[in-house]
């Protein structure tokens, strides 16, 4: 089996917890380092979380470590109206006994890298802060990297403002950085991972799953509706799909573009202006997605992670 190492930068988070919960299921996964970041709640909340699903999930000798609180410049935000107070929504998890890795979240993401050139896969699905402050500390930290994919961004909407999503509205400033690094993003964005939904059939399948399904997969995969969606189709698993990209990469339509981020814009900051026929591209953009085949494959590792849990 060709193992797949993988760093995962993180802001836990409903739709983060599924995704290490994938990357710990897979079994052609390796996860190196788990980094935290704030973003969808404060940072001593994703951190508590990583934490806790750490040992709750069974992944115990992988080290976790604290990154940023805050963007590089400007006001904190965050999504506790979407993820709970808490970031997993009503779950609630037994305390961590094993503590911190020493370094900070900065320091693992340089230090694996320098020690496994070309060999790791670094994904982000929070905002962008301690990528930025990596590449600031390191810029060969983008030749380093394997590939390096995120959730984040779209092409077409927001779901912050109109025109930005989340992750990238948290840090535009670290986002523009990172995008404008010497490498190529995966930018796995909304109109993407729109399409990954928990509709009501994917959670009679995820409560099959016995302790894991009632415990934690639906509560994390249902918490969330918008009330001001009236077609609302499910909770988008979006941070799951940035997981599938590097695992599964053929269930994904995907084309190169130039992505550039608004900074400064009165209505847009945030915004990843994607232009799909630059001659410069600098990212990949997966734009359709295999649904059944995904939630096969998801389910498939959900169910082996169950079995074993």
């Amino acid at each position: 089996m060709n193992l797949t190492r993988m760093i995962i930068d993180c802001d836990p988070g409903l739709d983060d917890a599924l995704a290490l919960l994938l990357a710990h299921a897979d079994p052609s996964v390796v996860i190196e380092a788990v980094t935290t970041v704030g973003g969808n709640v404060a940072l001593a909340d994703t951190t508590r979380n990583a934490l806790e699903l750490r040992e709750y999930l069974g992944f115990t000798d992988v080290p976790v470590a604290a990154g940023a609180a805050g963007p590089l410049e400007g006001e904190v935000r965050n999504a506790a109206e979407v993820h709970g107070s808490g970031g997993l929504g009503s779950v609630v998890l037994p305390a961590a006994a094993l503590p911190l890795d020493e370094r900070d979240a900065v320091t693992l993401i340089i230090d694996l890298l320098r020690s496994n050139p070309g060999e790791i896969d670094l994904v982000a699905i929070g905002p962008l802060t301690n990528i930025a402050l990596a590449l600031r500390a390191e810029p060969r930290v983008a030749q380093w990297a394997k590939s390096f994919v995120i959730m984040g961004g779209s092409y077409t909407r927001g779901n912050t403002t109109p025109a930005a999503e989340f992750n990238v509205y948290a840090d535009p400033a670290a986002a523009a950085e990172v995008f404008a690094a010497d490498w190529q993003v995966v930018m796995v964005g909304l109109d993407l991972t729109l399409q990954a939904r928990v509709t009501g059939a994917i959670k009679d399948r995820m409560l099959e799953l016995g302790t894991l399904g009632t415990e934690l997969v639906v509560p994390l995969s249902t918490f969330w509706a918008d009330p001001l969606d009236p077609d609302w189709g499910g909770q988008a698993v979006h941070d799951v799909c940035a997981i599938a990209y590097v695992t599964h990469p053929e269930l994904f339509r995907s084309t190169p573009a130039r992505v550039d981020v608004e900074t400064q814009g009165v209505f847009t900051a945030g915004m990843t202006v994607t232009n799909f026929r630059s001659p410069n591209p600098n990212a990949i953009v997966p734009t359709e997605l295999d649904v059944d085949g995904f939630w096969d494959m998801v389910l498939a590792h959900y169910s082996a992670a169950a079995q074993a849990h």
